[in-house]
């Protein structure tokens, strides 16, 4: 069977203070960009992994208590920019993406959801729990804006851990999420409850799409970890701590595989290209 392929893309971004995202820093602001990828599977076919952010954020935003989620974050996004408008683009019509992959359900990661009717939504049990337990009104707490959410969320989503169990030595048990080997999902909580990443490998390259596992690659590299007070807005600071742990034994292990933290444009600068090609990565 053929390998997968992938393309990275960004929609829109927030920003946050560097002195924040690790310590020792700087104390000026940063871009966090929000990448989604699309994924061409050999027998499932589009897929998206996250969908970054869409103009919703704002109407979701527009009242008190989800404005202070607004106010904290600084979100920028062009309608242009959006995941759909970009495959709209290049000849992607939504009702093509059969899959979407949600690394948590933050609204960087999910605002695009309603964009795409026909997905199945595939995301793990511990996010989802978290998900339809916590009051709406309590929502943006947690990142969670349930206004970013379709109608019929629950009756289109998969849970990843029924997905076939497999082991990877230094992350872990992991999930062959459709049973052929082609996309890994990994668990990787602390940031978000029961945050997933995935491990994709094309023709060219095995990547590991590490979600908010850590936000700037210095933090796997050296193990450089975010300001304290970041763990007001953690699900988990042991979690986190135990997830790094986990991607740092990986990368010494598998220096030659990409790892991807979704907000670290270092990373994804020179992964990410203005027009959606398939057959680059």
């Amino acid at each position: 069977m053929e390998n997968s392929k992938l393309y990275l893309g960004y929609a829109g971004h927030c920003l946050a203070k560097e002195s924040e995202a690790i310590r020792g820093g700087r104390k000026q602001h940063i871009k966090f960009k929000a990448l989604w990828g699309l994924i061409e599977h050999p027998t499932q076919g589009l897929i998206l992994f996250d969908t970054g952010y869409t103009n919703r954020f704002y109407q979701a935003t527009s009242s008190y208590p989800n404005k202070i989620y607004a106010k904290i974050t600084k979100v920028s996004i062009d309608q242009s920019r959006e995941a759909k408008t970009q495959l709209i683009a290049h000849g992607i019509m939504p009702a093509s993406i059969k899959h979407i992959f949600i690394s948590h359900f933050h609204a960087d990661h999910i605002a695009g959801l309603k964009d795409f009717p026909n997905a199945t939504l595939h995301a793990s049990k511990k996010a989802i729990k978290q998900l339809n337990r916590i009051p709406k009104v309590l929502g943006f707490t947690k990142g969670i804006l349930k206004d970013l959410l379709p109608k019929d969320y629950m009756e289109r989503t998969s849970v990843i851990e029924t997905s076939i169990k497999t082991n990877i030595p230094e992350l872990g048990e992991v999930y062959d999420l459709f049973g052929d080997g082609h996309l890994i999902a990994v668990p990787l909580p602390g940031h978000a409850a029961g945050q997933m990443g995935l491990v994709i490998s094309t023709k060219k390259q095995t990547y590991f799409l590490i979600a908010d596992a850590c936000w700037l690659k210095e933090t796997y590299q050296k193990g450089t970890l975010p300001n304290p007070i970041v763990r007001l807005f953690f699900h988990s600071w042991k979690d986190f701590k135990n997830s790094l742990t986990r991607l740092r034994k990986y990368h010494e292990k598998y220096p030659e595989t990409i790892i991807i933290p979704t907000h670290c444009s270092e990373t994804t600068d020179a992964l990410v290209l203005k027009k959606i090609d398939l057959d680059v990565l």
